[in-house]
């Protein structure tokens, strides 16, 4: 689908209704609340692990599980459009990510706990994409670029405010208030889904001649990949039979996919809009940006955490940086669309964020958080410019009838692309942890004078008279090579992220222009 198969614009273009702008603020918070809840249980699992009994590793799937759920069911958001209709499935996942979130608060034990956090994951799933299709088809071109920024917003803030206001929520009452506040906000949602949208609107798909394999494919191929991007590293990767297996499923699935899109009439997904060189571009780069962006909020609390002993609320502050950008520019997006080429504008992003990513390649043992403000805020820049932008040529790329397919897989590109980080960033952390312990280890000989003298006036210091003083001098020393050695393993993966970014700017050029009139406000 290419933008010479949307039709021109009439030369009085349609202003947007308070009922459709209603219809854009229910999108946005539902979105909200969406991306919000993958990240708002992080600061609370050491809390929340305590009270429900569960092992480190048993409750890292409070967070798995919702984040896997909500990867399944973002690419059959556009298929359930189709069969339900756009209000009936709005009022349907709002409904169910409230009683899910009830579930949770009121969970006294780790598997209620993640049948909820799996039913909040396939809810507020829908409720991403959806808002995305609302201002592709509620808002006219010369107005959608407030409502893009609005959901860019959410997108952005939503997995960086997330661990904030969780880790205040559990300090101050309790982390099943992480939970409970969803349920004012899904009732301010419910009422303005049911005063926004059509009762009359009806979906256009059949059961019957539904792409079964498709949604077979999907189910299985991206639950379990999602599934060995998480707990490959925590399982040991294809040492674990676990992981082949469900290597070997996720390999079923996609071929499952494929041969929906081969033979089914109407495929669960639109894949082909991947070939077309604009939607193509802006879904790889989306990829790219979703493995930035969440990697960066694994990695700086990690750091600060290890190195500085920051708690979550602390980390936090220097994440939530990045977010200022977006609501700085919110004010100037018309003039921005109006002005700005998307090739331009997504060049100048993916620049800023790969520059973002090197500021912080010389991090040392005595970084404190004050250190990644200007990273941080250039990283916010870049990534207010790109999410905008890249949602724009998302909808400018393909036709209205398009939107529902095309923000499915703009979405699931992003949610992919942070689990592909997060993987990613693990193992590389570990093998360069690794290598530079070793390089240092050889660097410091035994038989170095610099070496004995350091030791032997280490040990006489913790020497107390219980003749453990050189091995509490060794000790210290394995702990400072440890440090170090954690140090440059972080500026590797800094500079990794940056080197990715900048394979990706060429991409930008094969963006098409935004549509005439996209952004502009009258």
């Amino acid at each position: 689908m290419t933008a010479a198969a949307i039709p021109d614009q009439p030369t009085e273009e349609r202003r947007a209704s308070l009922q459709d702008w209603l219809a854009v603020f229910a999108g946005t918070i539902g979105a909200m609340m969406a991306t919000l809840d993958i990240s708002i249980v992080n600061a609370s699992l050491p809390t929340i692990q305590g009270e429900v009994g569960a092992s480190s590793a048993e409750a890292t799937w409070v967070a798995t599980s919702f984040l896997v759920a909500e990867v399944i069911i973002i690419p059959l958001s556009a298929w359930l459009t189709r069969l339900v209709g756009l209000r009936n499935l709005l009022l349907t996942a709002a409904s169910f990510f409230t009683l899910f979130s009830v579930i949770c608060g009121l969970s006294a034990d780790l598997t209620t706990l993640i049948i909820g956090r799996t039913g909040q994951g396939l809810a507020g799933g829908l409720l991403i994409p959806t808002a995305f299709t609302i201002i592709a088809t509620r808002l006219p071109p010369s107005q959608q670029a407030i409502g893009t920024a609005a959901f860019g917003a959410t997108a952005i803030l939503g997995p960086i405010m997330g661990p904030i206001l969780g880790g205040w929520l559990t300090e101050t009452w309790s982390w099943h208030y992480a939970f409970y506040i969803n349920v004012p906000i899904c009732a301010l949602l419910l009422t303005l889904i049911a005063t926004a949208f059509p009762s009359d609107k009806k979906g256009d798909a059949q059961l019957a001649d539904a792409d079964w394999f498709g949604i077979a494919g999907l189910v299985i191929g991206l639950g379990c990949m999602t599934v060995v991007l998480e707990e490959g590293h925590r399982e040991l990767w294809f040492e674990s039979k676990f992981i082949v297996g469900l290597t070997i499923l996720s390999v079923v699935g996609f071929v499952s996919l494929a041969i929906g899109q081969r033979y089914a009439n109407q495929p669960v997904l639109k894949l082909s809009l991947i070939r077309d060189r604009a939607f193509g571009s802006v879904f790889l780069i989306s990829l790219v940006f979703g493995v930035v962006l969440y990697s960066v909020i694994y990695l700086i609390p990690q750091f600060l955490a290890l190195i500085t002993g920051y708690n979550a609320l602390q980390a936090g502050q220097v994440l939530v940086l990045s977010g200022i950008p977006m609501l700085l520019l919110m004010p100037f997006i018309p003039w921005l669309f109006r002005t700005v080429d998307v090739r331009i504008a997504v060049v100048v992003g993916l620049s800023m964020l790969c520059l973002s990513a090197l500021l912080d390649t010389e991090l040392t043992a005595d970084t404190v958080g004050g250190a990644f403000t200007a990273s941080q805020i250039l990283r916010g820049l870049a990534q207010a410019l790109l999410f905008l932008y890249l949602n724009q040529a998302a909808i400018s790329a393909v036709s209205e009838l398009d939107a529902p397919d095309a923000a499915s897989l703009f979405n699931v590109s992003r949610n992919l692309g942070g689990s592909i980080g997060l993987a990613a960033m693990a193992t590389l952390q570990e093998q360069r942890i690794g290598f530079h312990q070793l390089r240092i280890s050889e660097a410091i000989s035994a038989n170095n004078p610099v070496t004995q003298e350091w030791l032997a006036r280490m040990s006489k210091q913790f020497d107390l008279g219980t003749g453990e003083g050189l091995e509490r001098a060794y000790a210290v020393l394995h702990a400072q090579i440890s440090e170090q050695a954690f140090v440059m393993a972080y500026n590797d993966l800094f500079l990794a992220l940056g080197f990715v970014v900048a394979l990706t700017i060429p991409l930008a050029l094969i963006l098409r222009p935004l549509r005439q009139g996209s952004g502009m406000m009258h």
